[in-house]
């Protein structure tokens, strides 16, 4: 399947990530698989994985909660990303080099605005 996902997780304490100081809470990751979502979506839940990506270092200090992948022809990373950056903030270049939004990795600081927007991804409706 080709497509985006998204990692709700939770980091347990206040953590230096490369050079981002995370406060601990419940953050989202929005990604991208256009070749198969199903095998990088398992690699970012292995935890014996040599470290890579932004992503992989806060993955070895959290916790995944939930994954959603969203079936898609075209990368809607960047759509579901400047979406998210309508309602929450994050630490500015996490994992989002070769896009145009500042980050990828979003605090969760309102779970019902999350809801909504998960309602709204979900329906194609966003903005």
């Amino acid at each position: 399947m080709k497509g985006c996902y998204l990692l709700l997780i939770e980091l347990p304490i206040d953590t230096k990530i490369k050079k981002w100081n995370l406060k601990k809470g419940t953050y989202v990751y929005v990604g991208s698989a256009m070749n198969n979502i199903e095998k990088r979506v398992s690699r970012h839940l292995s935890k014996n994985k040599k470290l890579h990506w932004h992503i992989d270092y806060l993955l070895d200090k959290s916790n995944v909660k939930s994954v959603i992948m969203l079936s898609s022809k075209t990368k809607c990373e960047e759509k579901i990303s400047l979406y998210m950056s309508q309602f929450f903030t994050g630490p500015k270049g996490f994992g989002s080099s070769d896009l145009k939004v500042q980050t990828n990795l979003y605090y969760i600081d309102n779970f019902d605005n999350f809801s909504k927007i998960l309602s709204n991804i979900f329906k194609g409706e966003l903005e």
